[in-house]
């Protein structure tokens, strides 16, 4: 199962990167080209159930994207250190692990993001060529996550 760890750190608090993190509508705004929607009644804990559309914005279809729809539900929830998110989507699938540690007046915040590949051989093939681009992508969302995270007025 291909697997990415990716570190940054954010000056502000567990508290309220935890607020920032968990601020699921507020995922767009540091996540590129992506708009995520909480289709349960609660918006905190385990069960949370999450829809992220990915990809370019449809103008004449106002919330729509020509891209991947990536459904998830919410595993594990142990604020402000830990929240684990179980990828269900037909092309992204597998865990998503948020980790948070105090540290050096902030927090360094660790992505683990783990996918089943979609396409069977296919998808376990592509994924060398697929890697640079997923690893680019996850570091501008998580620089855009610090500083998103820095100002978030919780």
């Amino acid at each position: 199962m291909p697997e990415l760890v990716l570190p940054v750190h954010v000056a502000a608090h567990p508290e309220q990167v935890w607020a920032a993190l968990t601020d699921w509508r507020g995922q767009g705004r540091w996540m590129p080209a992506t708009d995520v929607e909480v289709v349960t009644a609660a918006e905190e804990g385990v069960g949370v159930r999450l829809a992220a559309r990915t990809g370019v914005p449809l103008p004449w279809r106002r919330g729509r994207h020509l891209g991947v729809l990536d459904t998830m539900v919410v595993t594990e929830w142990d604020p402000p250190r830990r929240v684990v998110v179980q990828h269900t989507g037909r092309i992204v699938r597998g865990p998503g692990v948020f980790e948070l540690t105090p540290a050096g007046g902030g927090t360094d915040l660790v992505l683990t993001e783990r996918w089943y590949p979609p396409f069977g051989l296919l998808g376990r093939a592509g994924w060398p060529l697929a890697r640079p681009f997923v690893v680019v992508g996850f570091r501008v969302a998580l620089r855009r996550f610090a500083r998103f995270a820095r100002t978030y007025p919780g």
